[in-house]
């Protein structure tokens, strides 16, 4: 079916346009940094510091402008998604076995298709239903349809010419077996590849109810694969007007909600105040111009919605989530949906009455920036467990290249469960210390090395165990390294060769470079759309005296 040269290979022509709009996606991001400086406008910041300006007077808003709002956000959303994912794919709806609505789909669905077996079961037969069927199976088929595919829609229009089929029907010279066999074979030419199967085994169906009921799913998983196909192809496109779009769309929030950016604020002036007091210094590294005045020099803005971003990755989401989209008095909640329950009782006395909305612009990264510290925390881990292992085994066992990477592996492979809350990290690396000493021993033995002693192993099972406090010396080195390579990439502006991986990180080097590349592209996006706002709310937390 594939080798038809009028098939519209939606499958070959999708990964052609994907591997170009990633290209795309990814030339434009990198030089984020790049145009970005061109608008930054460079000065020295002074030592004084002005007041956290008071925010605006909570607004009461209607549900019409709540809704308005909520579809906004819900389009910039989804714009980003496609922009920023490059592995975004839209799914088939699939509903809970058990839910109400897939009760009622289920109910609906039968009667339908029971009817028309009736109607297929009469002495003649009735084609009202069937002929309805065979038009919408028309445009479903019309629709996949590229320009050029001329001779494709001819011979559609020709053989599924409705009215020529109604005639048929009434004189009763109508072969409905004959229409399903012709859908099929061009449902096999204009399918991409992933779905000839499916269409093979419609061969197989010999009842005619049967046979369109399956036709109508496999047209349905046609359509997704047609959508998945155009969102690659607009990917390049939509990547040139994301950035005007999505700042578009805030600057309306911002319009309707004047406070909206007071939680960037609170998270920018905090990033200031602790470049200036020093006072995370170990943990998060502060590089990057700070202009040299009196005894608490100033940072640039650069610096601080660098060390702002980084922050993000030592988020503690259970006890401060991040800033929340919709904030009504008294109520706060995490989806940025609006829930129909409480669009009810809003129409009902004593409703809770909602102010101001909070929109961050960091929201939609969200999910990225906790798992991006999620694979840091796990990377943090891993290089600890392997500095230890390797700095007590002897010298030429760390040099072995595949041994060090076999260890990697099995390490990584233990902590794989590490997001899950039912995953305890002391019981975690009590396993990795017992099958780090097994592995050593045997490597050991293997390159005709001094084995380990029982005190050796007892010592290293112990210093392995204690990585799984945060205060562990070896684990804060680690991480203090990691986050000054992630500093010196984001300040570097994503420019090869990559910043120097710090000592003792080299067995992960090949992760940390990947979870770099993915922060950097992230944080270059969002200051891409939203450096105004950014540069506007430093200029007042950075004045001149």
């Amino acid at each position: 079916m594939s080798e038809n040269p009028d098939k519209p290979n939606t499958n070959e022509a999708g990964e052609s346009k994907s591997s170009d709009s990633e290209q795309g996606l990814e030339d434009a991001v990198e030089g984020s940094d790049e145009a970005l400086q061109k608008n930054i406008k460079s000065g020295s910041p002074s030592t004084q510091r002005m007041q956290r300006p008071h925010s605006s007077p909570p607004r009461f808003v209607t549900v019409e402008e709540l809704l308005d709002t909520a579809k906004g956000v819900a389009n910039m959303a989804l714009a980003h998604e496609i922009v920023v994912n490059g592995d975004f794919r839209i799914k088939p709806v699939e509903l809970p076995e058990d839910s109400l609505e897939k009760r009622v789909k289920d109910i609906v669905h039968k009667a339908f298709w029971d009817c028309l077996s009736v109607q297929l079961s009469e002495d003649p037969p009735t084609y009202d239903h069937a002929i309805k069927l065979v038009g919408e199976i028309k445009e479903t088929l019309l629709s996949f349809l590229l320009p050029g595919h001329s001779r494709l829609r001819n011979q559609i229009m020709e053989v599924l010419d409705l009215d020529l089929i109604k005639q048929e029907a009434e004189n009763g010279a109508l072969d409905i077996s004959k229409l399903a066999e012709f859908i099929i074979g061009m449902m096999g030419t204009v399918c991409a590849p992933a779905r000839d199967e499916e269409v093979k085994k419609l061969k197989d169906i010999k009842e005619i109810v049967p046979l369109f009921r399956a036709i109508f799913s496999v047209l349905d998983l046609m359509k997704v694969d047609m959508a998945n196909f155009a969102v690659t192809s607009i990917r390049p496109h939509l990547m040139q007007q994301s950035v005007e779009y999505e700042r578009k769309k805030f600057q309306q929030l911002l319009e309707k909600q004047p406070n909206s950016l007071d939680f960037v604020t609170q998270w920018l002036e905090e990033a200031a105040d602790d470049l200036m007091n020093q006072k995370y210094k170990n943990a998060l590294p502060a590089e990057g111009g700070a202009a040299d005045s009196g005894d608490s020099p100033m940072p640039n803005p650069v610096a601080v919605q660098n060390y702002a971003y980084l922050k993000l990755l030592k988020w503690d989401h259970l006890q401060r989530p991040f800033p929340e989209l919709y904030s009504p008095r008294g109520a706060r909640t995490h989806n940025p949906k609006i829930k129909s329950h409480r669009l009810h009782r809003l129409g009902q006395p004593g409703a809770p009455k909602f102010t101001s909305f909070k929109c961050t612009t960091v929201l939609m990264d969200q999910a990225r920036f906790q798992e991006l510290q999620l694979q840091l925390e796990q990377l943090t881990i891993l290089g600890a467990v392997l500095l230890v292992t390797f700095s007590m085994a002897a010298p030429g066992i760390s040099s072995q290249a595949d041994f060090a990477e076999k260890l990697k592996t099995i390490v990584k492979i233990l902590l794989t469960d590490a997001h899950l809350p039912s995953f305890h990290l002391k019981d975690a690396l009590t396993t990795i210390g017992e099958k780090v000493c097994l592995e050593v021993s045997g490597c050991l033995a293997l390159c005709g090395l001094t084995p380990f002693t029982t005190e050796k192993e007892t010592v290293l099972k112990g210093q392995i165990q204690a990585v799984a406090s945060p205060d562990d010396p070896i684990r804060r080195i680690i991480d203090s390294r990691i986050l000054i390579f992630l500093e010196s990439y984001l300040a570097s502006g994503h420019q090869k060769p990559l910043p120097t991986v710090p000592g003792g990180l080299g067995p992960v080097q090949k992760e940390l470079e990947e979870v770099a590349v993915k922060f950097v592209r992230l944080v270059n996006y969002n200051k891409m759309v939203f450096s105004p706002y950014y540069d506007a709310i430093l200029s007042k937390i950075l004045v001149r005296p």
